[in-house]
């Protein structure tokens, strides 16, 4: 494998290495930069590395000076890493990573690969701005995976592409295996408005942790992630765990788990449902039920099924407060009707066509 660096990281490093082999495949070879993703600091802070037969961008935040002795290990791992976190065949990576054989270091001399690392690092910078409150010490070596479904390439009459597909296409070309191959769950995740029920029925990787989950019925409920959330998993009646995503939560439940790290397939499917509650004001309560597993599933997921039902907007006011602002909704003639759907911008009464499309849900 190799890996080419830009002068900033080159000089960070402090060694001395050749220009680029020509001759390597590029699939094999990657180009890394040291950047930074707050402009208040005076110190770079994560390490991104853009494949250049592919643009696929791994990312490993947070890499101080001192971490720099490790770094091609680390090198090493997070694009492993990235890869099994986007649910690529476990096998299919390592034959990948078997494949680029040892890592050696050469210095970058590509301007173009150059332009694409630095807009990685602007991506995965705004990433980890969105995710992190940049207090709390955090290190993630998968921070570069949303960058992976942005188009690249694409100018004039050029199309581009996705760099999260053309690495799929090429790894399985390059190894002739399939590119999923994984234990998933398919889920009916229900939201009961009393007037009728908002459903979504999904498939998502068992191995899945909870804060991605979180990310995912986000999504697919058309939530904006204003508030707090939780899961509680019931065996019938029986509250067996409550899940949280935050250290302070722990304070007012001293039995409630921290979710960092926790996974679905920890508790289905010995157990077949839970409930995720968003909003501890509104109290939306989606019920959440284990519907079958798929032991070796084969295509990409998260993934929408089938959505019914519109979800309330943010801060309507809970379930009755939605069944009132419902009933304006549909009423062109209500006095508050204009002042209602200027409040709700662009919620509609019904779901769209797009919105009720099977389709990936990028998290």
């Amino acid at each position: 494998m190799q890996i080419a660096l830009t002068k900033k990281l080159a000089d960070a490093i402090d060694i001395n290495c050749a220009y680029t082999f020509e001759d390597e495949n590029p699939l094999f070879c990657w180009t890394a930069n040291w950047t930074r993703v707050w402009d208040n600091r005076r110190a770079e802070d994560m390490i991104v590395l853009v494949n250049n037969a592919t643009r696929f961008t791994v990312a490993i935040y947070q890499v101080k000076r001192k971490d720099l002795k490790n770094v091609a290990e680390m090198m090493i791992k997070a694009i492993e890493n990235t890869l099994l976190f986007m649910n690529l065949n476990p096998a299919l990576v390592k034959e990948y990573m078997r494949l680029a054989g040892e890592l050696r270091f050469v210095k970058n001399r590509s301007r173009e690969a150059a332009a694409w690392v630095t807009r990685a690092g602007e991506e995965c910078a705004f990433h980890v701005g969105n995710e992190y409150n940049g207090i709390a010490k955090m290190f993630s070596d998968t921070v570069g995976a949303p960058a992976n479904y942005r188009h690249v390439n694409y100018s004039g009459n050029k199309k581009g592409y996705v760099p999260y597909y053309k690495m799929v296409s090429a790894l399985s070309e390059l190894t002739g295996m399939q590119a999923y191959k994984y234990r998933a769950f398919e889920l009916l995740v229900t939201l009961d408005l009393k007037v009728y029920k908002a459903a979504r029925r999904i498939i998502v990787p068992a191995n899945l942790e909870f804060a991605r989950l979180h990310k995912v019925l986000q999504l697919v409920f058309d939530w904006q992630n204003y508030h707090l959330y939780d899961f509680t998993v019931f065996d019938g009646n029986k509250r067996i765990a409550r899940i949280v995503p935050y250290e302070d939560d722990l304070e007012y439940d001293e039995d409630a788990i921290l979710m960092n790290g926790h996974t679905l397939s920890e508790f289905f499917p010995k157990y077949k449902h839970m409930r995720y509650t968003y909003d501890m004001g509104d109290n939306w309560e989606h019920q959440i039920q284990l519907i079958r597993v798929i032991e070796d599933h084969d295509e990409e997921s998260p993934y929408l099924l089938e959505a019914i039902g519109q979800a309330p907007p943010e801060d309507v006011g809970g379930v009755e407060g939605f069944i009132e602002f419902r009933e304006i909704m549909l009423n062109p003639n209500h006095p508050e009707f204009e002042e209602m759907r200027e409040w709700a911008k662009y919620w509609t009464i019904e779901l769209s066509d797009w919105e009720r499309r099977p389709r990936i849900i990028h998290v």
